[in-house]
């Protein structure tokens, strides 16, 4: 039921690799032969290949990649393709690849926020001296700068990393060898298929492995939120910045659009799409807590419509991330425009406080620079 068999494409690396890795712990554990492991991690690694070169179909009566890798080890290895799930569930396998997926995709991620502090650096150090005019409540309040603003982002993109590494850590701990959430009852050595998986550590407790489908991806999907806020906040600037009638940015030709009926008009409109993007990982984020809520410890079907909306989720943190990075390399500061738009009472503020420094309490100095306005 639904649409696994072609969401499942992007996890069929993923699962042959979790495959190896248990067909070694099998053999160690004296359920596989030498030579089995062998031909499993061969043909496994031919999956691989053809993968990568669009050839390893899923059929819709398959379901997803676990079945359909299952089915052609079976076809072309006999009774080897048998055994390979042999100690681990449906649960711990898929469990296993969406793991290692979400690990590589917000590894991604995390590069392309990196980037993106690094334009919006980039940025600073090009036009960082340039004042223009701070705002509170849409309305002109205080001189401020393109250091200023730019580096409110950085800060904050940086604090959205520590959210994105804290995601990670959760994520690099193995669920195989769970099974279907109690446990498997012979023993594999789950420390060393960890270790070929490139995880940390062991997921210890069975049930919980279960539980954890859904509670991560959450978590995952608000640490992405939290880097949307900063790029609908970022894109939202842009828009009111750029406009003819303030002009302090400038938006690359390249990123705007024409008008169907208007032939002078230059439209905003990858920043807007840009914006509206973080509405889209939010829904994401609230659709996965939302299915998962209410459920009974252990594995629930339910957790199955997780996967699409985490999927979405990063690739539209991936694409957004890489668009703002783009953008911000090439985005222009109108240098006389920002100069004009510091006017007389942008100053009031540092006004009061001359007088302020010369005895006169703060409020008095208030009262009496704002009579002249």
């Amino acid at each position: 039921m639904g649409e696994d068999y072609l969401l499942d494409r992007k996890l069929v690396q993923y699962d042959c690799l979790a495959s190896i890795a248990h067909a070694r712990a099998l053999g160690k554990a004296g359920l596989l032969k030498t030579t089995e492991v062998r031909r499993l991690t061969r043909e496994l690694n031919r999956i691989i290949a053809l993968d990568r070169k669009g050839k390893f179909k899923i059929s819709r009566s398959e379901e997803d990649c676990h079945t359909a890798i299952e089915n052609h080890l079976t076809r072309r290895l006999g009774e080897a393709g048998k055994k390979i799930h042999t100690a681990r569930s449906r649960n711990d396998q898929v469990l296993t690849a969406l793991r290692l997926y979400c690990k590589e995709e917000l590894g991604d991620c995390r590069k392309l926020a990196q980037a993106l502090v690094q334009s919006l650096r980039g940025f600073v150090k090009k036009y960082g001296r340039v004042k223009f005019p701070g705002y509170t409540h849409t309305r002109k309040a205080m001189p401020s700068s393109v250091a200023m603003w730019a580096g409110a982002f950085v800060d904050s993109m940086k604090d959205n990393l520590k959210l994105v590494n804290a995601v990670l850590g959760l994520m690099d701990q193995s669920p195989l060898g769970t099974g279907a959430g109690c446990g498997v009852p012979l023993r594999i050595d789950r420390q060393r298929t960890a270790k070929l998986l490139g995880f940390k550590r062991v997921q210890q407790n069975p049930v919980y492995a279960q539980m954890s489908r859904g509670k991560f991806e959450a978590t995952l999907l608000h640490a992405l939120g939290q880097i949307m806020f900063d790029l609908n906040k970022i894109s939202s600037d842009l828009i009111l910045f750029s406009m003819p009638e303030l002009g302090y940015f400038e938006i690359p030709r390249e990123f705007c659009t024409g008008s169907s009926m208007m032939p002078q008009k230059k439209n905003p409109d990858v920043l807007e799409l840009l914006r509206a993007k973080y509405h889209a990982v939010v829904s994401c984020e609230f659709y996965v807590k939302s299915v998962t809520g209410n459920l009974p410890s252990g594995y629930n079907r339910d957790v199955q419509l997780t996967k699409e909306p985490t999927m979405r989720g990063l690739e539209i943190a991936k694409e957004s991330l890489s668009v703002a990075s783009r953008l911000v390399k090439k985005l222009r500061v109108n240098k006389e425009n920002c100069r004009k738009a510091l006017t007389e009472e942008i100053y009031a503020t540092e006004k009061a406080y001359r007088l302020v420094r010369k005895g006169v309490p703060f409020r008095e100095a208030y009262r009496e620079v704002a009579r002249r306005y």
